[in-house]
């Protein structure tokens, strides 16, 4: 069983399509992982981090209405982050953001709260979310790893599920 990102980077090859990412939670961990992997350049466009709610507005047009209600750790965010930097990415067949809290000083009820967005352009184009939660015990280094290894499964699910 091939590593998460080779799978990915697989799945990609062998549908012909590349992909986009905007990361705020990982701070491009995600991308990272996919460009250890030989040969990526014909399938990974790059990516965004955008980190603070600012840079959200600024790389991505998210308006600061949206991110102070539902707020930048939400799904409506998630799936905006992924329509938006697929936009302007004209190359890129689909594009995968992820927003999440991951602590320190997280509020209560956004403690370990990450959605990962999903947009295809080609078909009937379409986005979607999936919201995760990490554990609560484990360090914040930790639940980036562990957000990277299920943002890159959840893409290797979508791939081979044939959605975006």
């Amino acid at each position: 069983m091939p590593s998460p990102a080779r799978r990915v980077a697989l799945l990609l090859k062998a549908a012909d399509l590349k992909v986009v990412f905007a990361e705020s939670c990982t701070g491009g961990l995600v991308s990272g992982a996919l460009t250890k992997i030989p040969g990526i350049s014909n399938h990974h466009c790059g990516g965004v981090v955008v980190y603070r709610n600012e840079t959200k507005t600024a790389y991505l047009g998210i308006s600061a209405a949206t991110l102070k209600n539902p707020g930048a750790v939400s799904a409506e965010v998630a799936e905006l982050m992924a329509r938006r930097v697929l936009e302007k990415t004209p190359e890129a067949d689909l594009a995968v953001s992820v927003t999440g809290h991951l602590g320190p000083d997280a509020p209560a009820a956004l403690d370990g709260r990450v959605y990962v967005g999903f947009a295809k352009r080609k078909g009937t184009p379409r986005a979607k979310t999936t919201s995760l939660q990490c554990r609560l015990k484990d360090s914040r280094a930790i639940r980036q790893r562990w957000v990277v290894a299920q943002v890159l499964q959840l893409l290797g699910d979508s791939l081979e599920a044939g959605q975006p």
